[in-house]
């Protein structure tokens, strides 16, 4: 399976990430987001959507929870739902709310906070893990499906140096 890491220098570096990996998206793709509060999950997201075609504001669903997103991927309209789990009291409130419905091979999930729905959350195609390191951030990407490999593979991401 494809393996990446890399060091980002600064939020220019966890944007140019976002970027690259908007040109890699497939629908249907499981992105898990690891990282402390503050590591940049929220800022990769926004620069992933952005890069994606999105045109608008990107929330933080720290409240909602799920913010879903339009975007055009190869002539395609796919959604994107981007999820903070954060606020979670319990796994069951994943599966109460419905968010498992989203999970069905078209849309793509990017999930904060994976750890929160653990025991019902669908498997992640890739986790992405960022962690604060001096000034900027450690950033590490594993491949945990076929489809997750072919994302990575497709990943064309030069770190900032």
């Amino acid at each position: 399976m494809q393996h990446f890491q890399a060091y980002l220098h600064d939020e220019a570096g966890t944007a140019a990430l976002g970027t690259a990996l908007a040109r890699a998206l497939a629908p249907g793709l499981v992105i898990y987001l690891h990282g402390d509060l503050g590591a940049g999950k929220t800022a990769l997201t926004r620069a992933l959507l952005h890069a994606a075609g999105h045109v608008g504001t990107v929330k933080s669903p720290t409240y909602t929870l799920s913010e879903p997103y339009a975007i055009q991927l190869d002539g395609r309209s796919v959604s994107v739902i981007h999820f903070d789990l954060y606020r979670m009291g319990s796994p069951e409130e994943f599966l109460d709310a419905g968010f498992r419905e989203d999970f069905n091979g078209d849309n793509i999930c990017i999930v904060e906070w994976p750890e929160k729905a653990d025991r019902v959350l669908p498997a992640a195609d890739i986790n992405l893990f960022l962690t604060v390191a001096g000034n900027g951030r450690d950033v590490e990407l594993q491949a945990t499906t076929a489809l997750g490999n072919s994302c990575l593979q497709r990943l064309k991401f030069a770190p900032n140096m």
